[in-house]
């Protein structure tokens, strides 16, 4: 049997995908780091070299985490091959995780709103763990902020998971790992921008043209995955059972 892996282990599409879903993040992620900003003594808020350090390591927790989970998403195949055949379960994953891409496009340009619901999922593992989040504020240095940010990193959300599903199907763990990087990576530039490019990135989230576009790239995504052999940008890398 031949398996395409090769969109699937694609960080470049995990990237953009991290970059769209920043339009998401800059409704919940962007209110996270006014929050934890306001927290800080004065003299780290108005230091704006401290400051910058940091919120990178409340960010550099948060792609951290996303780099565990997405090692985790990758033992989904293996777990999935004990019941079916390794390339059964292989396009099980790919299927699945068209449908939740293609989920997160139509949430992502508001015609499909209850895709939302999605994060549920997580909360019960989010009751468990946001405690220790509690506990690191007022944060007073770097490694308390990147303790905060691998807590932060496990809040339930739809376009994580979203991600998550992709990783799900890279292979192994390794590529599923370097997906959900690359993916937190892209979302880096919005969540790090708020409170310095403030009104251009309000504009962005408020513009409904935006949000089509990125919604119709995700469900493009999506149809990319479920048929990768008809993906341009692909690289010959086929495996044969």
């Amino acid at each position: 049997m031949h398996l395409y892996l090769d969109f699937n282990a694609s960080y470049f599409a995990a990237f953009v995908m991290g970059l769209l879903s920043s339009l998401h993040c800059i409704g919940m992620c962007g209110s996270i780091i006014g929050s934890l900003t306001y927290s800080l003594k004065p003299e780290l808020r108005n230091d704006k070299l401290k400051l910058f350090s940091i919120v990178l390591n409340y960010n550099l927790g948060r792609v951290f985490s996303y780099t565990v989970a997405g090692a985790l998403a990758g033992m989904l195949e293996t777990f999935l091959s004990l019941p079916l055949s390794q390339g059964d379960a292989h396009r099980v994953l790919q299927l699945l995780s068209a449908i939740i891409m293609a989920g997160a496009g139509l949430y992502i340009a508001g015609w499909f709103p209850r895709f939302a619901y999605i994060e549920k999922m997580g909360s019960r593992f989010w009751k468990l763990i946001e405690p220790f989040g509690r506990r690191l504020i007022p944060v007073k240095n770097r490694t308390q902020a990147f303790l905060f940010g691998m807590v932060w990193g496990w809040l339930p959300c739809g376009l994580i998971y979203t991600a998550l599903a992709l990783a799900a199907t890279t292979g192994n763990v390794i590529h599923s790992s370097l997906t959900m990087l690359t993916f937190g990576l892209g979302t880096l530039p919005a969540v790090m921008g708020v409170g310095i490019m403030t009104t251009l990135l309000t504009r962005l989230y408020k513009s409904r043209q935006l949000k089509h576009l990125a919604g119709t790239l995700f469900i493009i995504f999506a149809l990319l995955a479920a048929f990768p052999w008809l993906n341009p940008m692909r690289v010959e890398h086929i495996t044969t059972f």
